[in-house]
């Protein structure tokens, strides 16, 4: 795999279109952060970690429907491996007007748009969640 990133996203996207009530995700410590602020904006109903019998580590994903529709609507991943975008405070791009979030890879770990803008800090623009 060369993307984790990405193949998290697509397993979250295609978890909420098929209805499933939790999404089983290999474990990293940004996957683990990245599932965390998307648990915070309130996208996924809870964000737990499991242990199999050979010590393998996995991330349980709760998803989180509203009158059985998906509360991911959209989840975009924009920094690739082969094209980086990187952004400063100021330039960093808001999703829906505000309705969604992107997710910024900073000097000061992952954080939402929101916060960096608010630290004045730029960074890599991971993904956009709406």
């Amino acid at each position: 795999m060369t993307d984790p990133t990405s193949d998290f996203l697509t397993r979250l996207r295609n978890a909420s279109k098929a209805g499933l009530d939790e999404c089983i995700i290999p474990h990293s410590k940004f996957k683990e952060r990245l599932a965390g602020i998307i648990k915070n904006e309130g996208f996924v109903r809870d964000v737990s970690l499991n242990c199999d019998e050979r010590g393998h580590k996995t991330i349980v994903v709760a998803m989180k429907y509203v009158n059985n529709t998906p509360a991911i609507t959209g989840l975009k991943c924009i920094s690739t491996p082969g094209r980086r975008l990187y952004f400063g405070y100021s330039d960093l791009p808001r999703v829906l007007n505000g309705l969604g979030v992107a997710i910024v890879s900073t000097s000061k770990g992952l954080m939402k748009d929101q916060d960096a803008r608010h630290n004045k800090l730029g960074g890599e623009l991971i993904c956009t969640v709406w």
